[in-house]
């Protein structure tokens, strides 16, 4: 049902990943902010992952969000999202150790987002681990 606990953590996530990213910078770079669309212009394929990255995480998100009657399914799509946002955030470490003008560059809030987004998958993952042990219990007394 949508009212569960694991269902706010996954609108959580879905607001981490679809909205945040494009509104918050990820670095600042001589006076030029770096936003996640901005990486679309970018000529390397790893730079172009990222807004990608966050679109799949929220779309997966949003599928775990209304699979709320298939337990198992819904655990196995927040895991996914877990390892899509651990590899963001690998990309994301390796983009800010090879920016140019290293002196110059400030990281932004963008770049924790994965970091908050892992937190709280893990949350509804627990959330709905318990709710599967809950059912689990209930038939077995039957």
């Amino acid at each position: 049902m949508i009212q569960r606990i694991q269902s706010i953590y996954l609108t959580i996530v879905i607001v981490l990943s679809a909205i945040l990213p494009f509104v918050f910078k990820l670095w600042k770079n001589s006076n030029k902010e770096v936003f996640a669309l901005d990486l679309f212009s970018e000529l390397t394929l790893l730079s172009k992952l990222v807004p990608v990255f966050f679109f799949l995480s929220a779309l997966i998100a949003a599928i775990a969000f209304f699979k709320f009657k298939k337990r198992q399914l819904q655990f196995v799509l927040v895991r996914i999202i877990i390892l899509i946002n651990l590899f963001l955030l690998g990309i994301l470490i390796y983009l800010s150790l090879t920016l140019p003008g290293e002196v110059s560059s400030e990281k932004g809030i963008g770049m924790f987002l994965p970091i908050v987004v892992i937190l709280f998958a893990f949350l509804a993952n627990k959330a709905i681990k318990k709710d599967e042990d809950l059912v689990k219990s209930v038939d077995r007394l039957r």
